[in-house]
């Protein structure tokens, strides 16, 4: 699946600028419907290291309110999130629509299935078993009235060297490259198959991946921004004004 990508789709930078607008004034407007229709958007974002996930949920969050979405960077758990099942850090966040509309989670419950089968943090067993507790876990949460996007963001491993060096060679950047981001990139196969076996295993009807060509950023934006909209537009039944026909002259 990960192979037939076309990594390399682009958009120049008037289509960039003019989809990004269209997409971020409708996301806004669909996160006012959430509100008032007490519902919520849950948005888990995945993908090889220095994809592009932090630029993503930038430009996700930019024009909404504040007030309405929050955002969670999973790490590794630790205090309470390490004692009891691996889901309950992740439902203890879900907020209720009334409080936060919209939930981001930048990496998310699919760590058992990536990293800790990758790195045999997770039995086999126990992320054999995770595939049916998660499909599960996204079916409550769908059943609830929450809309599941999940988004995994795929780049080249030649593209992913190229913006680990410039991390490198960045001093502002620099933080972002870590020891373990060269180790996993060591074991780019095996996280390839496991990648595989999730898009499979955990793309169901009520919350289907999308897999988002991701070497050209703004192309990955656009993207994931498009999808939200179109996903929360059908699930509410709630066609959003376009901002950027409204802006066109009128020809004479």
């Amino acid at each position: 699946m990960l192979k037939e990508l076309n990594l390399n789709r682009q958009l120049s930078k008037a289509q960039y600028e003019r989809e990004l607008l269209r997409y971020q004034v409708q996301l806004r407007e669909l996160a006012w419907q959430l509100y008032v229709r007490k519902r919520s958007l849950v948005v888990a974002l995945e993908g090889r290291d220095a994809a592009g996930k932090g630029g993503c949920i930038r430009r996700f969050t930019e024009k909404l309110d504040p007030r309405g979405y929050e955002v969670f960077p999973i790490a590794a758990p630790a205090g309470d999130d390490k004692t009891h099942h691996y889901l309950w850090r992740f439902w203890r966040r879900m907020l209720p629509p009334e409080e936060k509309q919209v939930l981001v989670f930048d990496r998310s419950w699919y760590g058992r299935v990536l990293v800790e089968r990758v790195e045999g943090f997770a039995t086999e067993d126990a992320w054999k078993r995770a595939y049916r507790e998660i499909n599960e876990f996204e079916r409550q949460l769908v059943d609830a009235g929450a809309i599941v996007l999940k988004f995994w963001l795929q780049i080249s491993p030649e593209e992913q060297l190229k913006r680990f060096e410039q991390r490198q060679n960045t001093p502002y950047k620099s933080w972002k490259l870590t020891p373990e981001d060269w180790r996993n990139r060591e074991k780019w196969g095996r996280y390839d198959g496991a990648v595989e076996d999730m898009l499979l295993k955990t793309s169901t009807l009520t919350a289907p991946w999308t897999v988002v060509e991701s070497n050209f950023k703004w192309f990955a934006r656009v993207k994931c921004l498009k999808t939200a909209v179109n996903a929360v537009s059908k699930g509410l039944d709630y066609r959003p004004a376009d901002p950027v026909a409204k802006a066109k002259p009128k020809k004479r």
